[in-house]
Parts: C-alpha cells; sequence; structure tokens
C-alpha cells in the first residue's frame, strides 16, 4: 500500500499522535546507545553500512551493487542483510539450492547477480556476522544492507541515503511522514548520498541541497541518478528496445515506481501498471491475472515489464514465461558532477586503512 497516496494522507495526519509516540521511543532509544547504555559491538574487520532514515525506496539495494560492482575484485566481499519478507528466521547463507522465499528478494537478487560473493541474511547482525565469518572465514569486508537503524552493531562506515524528492530533513515520523529514525541520526554518517536526482540537477540546486542537509565538518555530500539498461527477457534473456511505438505494462511491487514510471512516460507509447505492495509475493491468481490484463492489451508492438527485485518472485513461474514476453528492467547507479572516483577512493580508503591497523 502506498501511503502517500493522495486519498491516504488525511489518513495520515490523523495518525500524527501516534507519531508523536513513536518519535518519543526513537528519541529515547538513541539516547540510550548515545550515552552507553545500550551497547554497539565493533568487529575486527571494515563494516560498510548503507542505510537510510526513511521506508520506503531510496536505492539502497542499488548501492550495495554499485559497491560490489567495483570491490568484488579488489577484496572479498559478503554482503549481510535482514532477509525482510522470507519465509524463514535466523541465519541463512545463500548457496546453490536457496530460494528468494528462503532469504528474501533482494539478497537473492544480489545472489543471482553476484554468484562470486557471499550473501547470508539474518535479522540479528550482531548473531549473524560471527556465523558468516565461521561460515567464509576468507570474507575481508562486510557490506550491511540496510542496518543504520541496527546500533547493536557499530559500521566503521556508514553511507546514509536520502532520496532527492523526499529529503530527510523535509519528513516527519511514522505513520504521519516516512521517517523511522530522527531526522538528527544523519550526523552518525560518514557519507550522505542524495539519491534518484534528475541526471540534469544544476550546481545551484546541488549547492542548495547541501546547505539544507548541513554536514557537519568532515562528512561528505553525494549526488547519484538512476541509470536505465536494455530490458532483457526474464527467462530466454534476449533484450528488447523499449520506443515510442511500444505499449508496455508494468508490474512492480516495489515501495517507489515513481522513476521507472517516468521513464516509460517518456520512451514508451503508453504504459499499463499493475502495481502491488512492496516486496508483494506474487500467486499463480496474480500471474493469471496479468497474463489476462496484457492479453487484453490491443496493441501488436507490447510488452510486460517488471523490476529485478520483482522478476526474483515471477521467476517461479519459469514454464509459463517461456512464452510471454515479461522483461526485466535493469538498473545502475551513476554519482553525479563528476564525483564517482571521489566516492570511490572514501571507501576504499576506509577498507585500506582498517587493513593497515590490523
Amino acid at each position: 500500500m502506498n501511503f502517500n497516496a493522495p486519498l491516504l494522507r488525511p489518513i495520515r495526519i490523523l495518525l500524527f499522535p501516534f507519531s508523536l509516540v513513536y518519535a518519543l521511543l526513537v528519541w529515547i532509544r538513541n539516547r540510550l546507545f548515545d550515552k552507553g547504555l545500550f551497547s554497539s559491538t565493533s568487529f575486527n574487520l571494515p563494516l560498510i553500512c548503507v542505510g537510510n532514515l526513511s521506508v520506503g525506496g531510496t536505492g539502497k539495494s542499488t548501492m550495495v551493487e554499485f559497491l560490489v560492482q567495483r570491490f568484488k575484485d579488489k577484496v572479498p566481499l559478503a554482503i549481510l542483510s535482514r532477509g525482510y519478507k522470507r519465509k524463514t528466521r535466523g541465519y541463512a547463507l545463500a548457496d546453490d539450492r536457496t530460494s528468494a522465499l528462503e532469504i528474501g528478494d533482494e539478497p537473492m537478487q544480489f545472489h543471482l547477480k553476484f554468484p562470486e560473493v557471499t550473501v547470508a541474511v539474518g535479522e540479528e547482525r550482531l548473531v549473524a556476522i560471527p556465523q558468516l565469518l565461521h561460515d567464509k572465514p576468507e570474507t575481508k569486508a562486510i557490506i550491511l544492507d540496510d542496518a543504520f537503524q541496527h546500533r547493536s552493531v557499530k559500521a566503521g562506515l556508514n553511507i546514509l541515503l536520502t532520496e532527492y524528492s523526499n529529503l530527510f530533513t523535509r519528513d516527519w515520523f511514522l505513520p504521519t511522514g516516512d521517517l523511522r529514525d530522527e531526522a538528527a541520526s544523519y550526523k552518525r554518517g560518514q557519507i550522505i548520498v542524495v539519491t534518484k536526482c534528475p541526471a540534469n540537477i544544476t550546481e545551484e540546486e546541488r549547492k542548495s541541497i547541501i546547505a539544507e542537509i548541513n554536514p557537519l565538518e568532515g562528512q561528505q555530500v553525494f549526488f547519484s541518478t538512476i541509470d536505465y539498461g536494455q530490458p532483457y527477457h526474464l527467462a530466454a534473456r534476449h533484450r528488447v528496445t523499449i520506443n515510442n511505438h511500444m505499449e508496455v505494462l508494468l508490474v512492480s511491487g516495489i515501495a517507489n515506481p515513481v522513476p521507472l514510471k517516468e521513464f516509460l512516460k517518456e520512451n514508451s507509447q503508453t504504459y499499463y501498471e499493475m502495481l502491488y505492495s512492496d516486496h508483494h509475493i506474487f500467486s499463480i491468481d496474480d500471474w493469471r491475472e496479468i497474463v489476462k490484463r496484457f492479453e487484453a492489451i490491443q496493441s501488436t508492438s507490447k510488452i510486460i515489464l517488471t523490476t529485478e527485485k520483482d522478476a526474483v518472485r515471477l521467476s517461479k513461474f519459469v514454464s509459463e514465461l517461456q512464452q510471454t514476453p515479461v522483461f526485466v528492467m535493469p538498473i545502475e547507479m551513476r554519482i553525479l558532477f563528476g564525483q564517482e572516483t571521489a566516492f570511490l577512493q572514501l571507501v576504499s580508503a576506509f577498507i585500506d586503512g582498517f587493513s593497515l591497523k590490523n
């Protein structure tokens, strides 16, 4: 359910008293950690946390993949996620028999895209990290996916993401707003990335947003955008180019499909949408409804388009997919203003500096 939909905004406003209670609980929890009454544990290897302050799609998975692409050949990496909406609990290490139901769609996506990289899940990172290191002792650095609020583990490098269209500085606590942590927690991040920016964002706007964030001395602020690749067939893997003669049925169960919808608005003849809740587990009835809706489109040039996360959950309909034009839209993150090298140097310096200490 999209709580930012216009019809639901009045309901979110009515829930404001609950957001005050939530804000108080978050504030108390953070102060207990700050004062050492709740402990944070450090580990003897580089831990890179990718997180945010809000619920919804700020691009954490895309950032994790960006880091893995650039560092997997330089250092033995592992990714540790919670495994949101999986059907299991506790620690699990991905292998050749693993399914999305066991580890979650995002970790499964990582595992499929980077089979040479260790992928594990565990709600309690404090417990999962030693287990991961026991199973994969060659690991030299761990990327903690969505662990900014998991303060029982102290990451050496926190990369905090905030979405261009919903900056944490303009947000409020759940359920009235989208914040799951207090805005002041941005001070714990060494790197702040404003994600999903327009590719043509101006230097003037960049400076304005940095001033609004008001980074501490030593904090670095970067800006990124999304680049869409050429869609590939979910089963056969051949590719197609979306053009202004094509009609597209968008099937999506992600937190924020707006950027993809904007892309289709600009690049296809028209598009239709079947939107599901974030991390939706598709059933056979869902699949039949998707096919029915697709067959009702009169155009001879038409495809079903989905995201990489949704593709993981749709792939179980493999026999049907062979005959159906279901295409997957790959995405990549790109650092703007020519600062990719500077960003990577900060991450590399953290990893290398940690190694020198040991």
